[in-house]
């Protein structure tokens, strides 16, 4: 069996760029490490903005430690044409998004929990969630979206989010698309 490579994405915050997707997780080891007694979101998601003649996806990946800070990156993808349908736009958001965390393997995951681990009893959590730029409001255009894209969050075995809730999306990668 071959062995699996990472996929060769760059990653980018406001004092790093170029990023390997190694040193973002070498980033998100050395936060968690600082408070093993931390409750943890690591959150995902991603958003898109459509220009003159593309359309530019940022996908942020984000490790929160409730109530004491983040660290948070993002990946930017530009399709290079106008992405007008709105399902087509929806879908490959979860798509961009369901690859960043595919990256995430069994064995990184144990990894991130075994940090953790010890400190379950005095309160230490973790959980990881698919941010998804949707709601389901009567309102919102994407409600009618909403069942297919929280399966699919939910399929990679992650919790998903919607709008008001999925704030990696909604705010954080949605800054970087303008």
């Amino acid at each position: 069996m071959s062995k699996l490579r990472v996929l060769n994405y760059t990653f980018q915050n406001l004092s790093q760029k170029n990023m390997s997707f190694k040193q973002v997780f070498h980033h998100i080891v050395q936060f968690m490490k600082k408070d093993p007694n931390g409750n943890y979101r690591l959150m995902f998601g991603t958003d898109s903005q459509v220009h003159g003649y593309y359309t530019r996806f940022i996908t942020g990946i984000v490790i929160q430690r409730e109530k004491k800070g983040v660290w948070a990156c993002i990946r930017k993808v530009n399709v290079p044409r106008k992405m007008t349908n709105l399902h087509e736009r929806i879908s490959y958001e979860t798509t961009l998004t369901e690859e960043i965390v595919s990256m995430f393997t069994e064995e990184r995951k144990e990894q991130l929990i075994n940090i953790i681990l010890p400190n379950i009893y005095k309160g230490a959590s973790f959980t990881i969630e698919g941010h998804i730029d949707i709601g389901s409001g009567n309102r919102n255009k994407t409600r009618v979206f909403v069942n297919e894209m929280v399966s699919r969050m939910e399929s990679i075995g992650v919790e998903p989010k919607i709008k008001p809730d999925s704030f990696v999306a909604s705010s954080y990668a949605n800054r970087y698309t303008k």
